[in-house]
């Protein structure tokens, strides 16, 4: 099944920047064809990543920072290597730098890419209740342009679906896949200061936003969470404050300092959670997961370090580490809470240099029935 998933990656698609983009979308919304975006923990078919390439993000152009970014996404996609396959797409100057690096047990395929954020310029996978997949290709505009040069993310969605001969529904509106959280059972986890933010979505209110996602994504819900982290260019991606672990069970960063820069926006999302509920009517059982000490960047800001930002894989879960205290007692409370799953920590200080975490980096493909039946043919 890898081998016939990477042929197709590679004779189905259409990798420079002035290529055919792939079959118009289908028409209608997805929810109304019976699709929902699964929950993280859903069994996967495969993880993709993207190689670093921007020079701003990474600040590549030095070799100890191009060596440091490299290193680091090459050891996080080992450590889901172990769970499930893992394809890393890269620039084509890049694939064999990037095969070397990454090592035998990654499959690394040519794509043409600006930046490195799988997460929020691939696709977001959706299932029926046939176990068919299709993909949402949201609008992809850099965070609110926080760069200039984005033409090449902004079509990679279309380009991984239209390669993977998988059914693709154009969302009508700007959004990443960092700012939305689901738990498989109508609960969406976001942020205003992102979805609604005038410099993605001026013009949506926030009951057309739900409208939306209930529409895209399949939610009945939507948890509009009001804290986020200091100096996160994203705006505040629900991807690094809040995510489910579990129907219920929200894991969110927290603090004890109360002179932290971050203490009122993370107690302000713990209250909002203590007093909702989800989609099915139920209290939310919260996981609380302290944050390192502030620590300063290269670029004098403040970087986003949480450990939110992890990836669910197949029986396993990537959990970053920050050299400090706190990496132990988040691995303990996230293996109490996940007692069924194998934790993997991996430093990730020089992705969060970047501007994100393991979670960004990454986007899951769930298994359908499509794998199988092309399995088993």
């Amino acid at each position: 099944m890898a081998l016939l998933l990477e042929l197709m990656l590679i004779l189905g698609g259409n990798w420079d920047g002035d290529a055919e983009q792939g079959p118009p979308p289908r028409s209608g919304v997805p929810s109304a064809d019976g699709y929902v975006m699964p929950p993280e923990w859903a069994l996967h078919q495969r993880c993709f990543m993207a190689w670093p390439c921007h020079e701003g993000t990474f600040g590549i152009a030095t070799s100890e920072r191009r060596q440091a970014a490299y290193s680091a996404f090459a050891e996080i996609a080992r450590a889901i290597a172990i769970f499930e396959p893992v394809t890393m797409l890269a620039n084509p100057a890049q694939v064999a730098e990037a095969s070397q690096i990454c090592g035998p047990g990654i499959s690394v395929t040519p794509m043409v890419l600006t930046d490195s954020w799988t997460r929020d310029i691939g696709p977001t996978f959706i299932i029926n209740n046939h176990g068919n997949l299709a993909g949402v290709d949201w609008q992809f505009n850099a965070w609110g342009r926080n760069y200039s040069d984005f033409s090449a993310d902004a079509v990679m969605a279309r380009r991984l679906l239209s390669s993977l001969k998988i059914p693709r529904y154009a969302a009508p509106f700007v959004m990443e896949g960092g700012a939305i959280h689901v738990d498989g059972e109508g609960t969406c986890l976001a942020t205003s200061s992102v979805l609604l933010n005038s410099n993605r979505n001026p013009n949506l209110s926030r009951q057309a936003m739900e409208k939306y996602l209930r529409d895209y994504i399949g939610v009945e819900k939507v948890v509009w969470l009001p804290g986020s982290l200091e100096d996160d260019e994203t705006d505040g991606h629900v991807d690094n404050v809040a995510c489910f672990l579990a129907p219920g069970v929200v894991a969110v960063l927290d603090t004890d300092d109360e002179t932290d820069g971050n203490y009122e926006a993370l107690k302000a999302n713990i209250d909002y959670l203590e007093k909702t509920k989800d989609a099915k009517g139920r209290a939310f059982d919260i996981i609380r997961l302290l944050q390192p000490p502030c620590r300063i960047g290269q670029n004098g800001r403040r970087l986003a370090l949480s450990y939110i930002n992890f990836y669910f894989a197949n029986g396993g879960i990537i959990l970053p580490s920050f050299d400090d205290a706190t990496d132990a007692a988040a691995y303990q409370k996230l293996q109490r809470a996940c007692p069924d799953r194998q934790i993997v920590q991996v430093p990730a200080q020089a992705i969060v240099e970047g501007g994100g975490g393991i979670h960004c980096i990454t986007q899951q493909m769930p298994r359908g029935i499509d794998n199988l039946l092309k399995e088993l043919s």
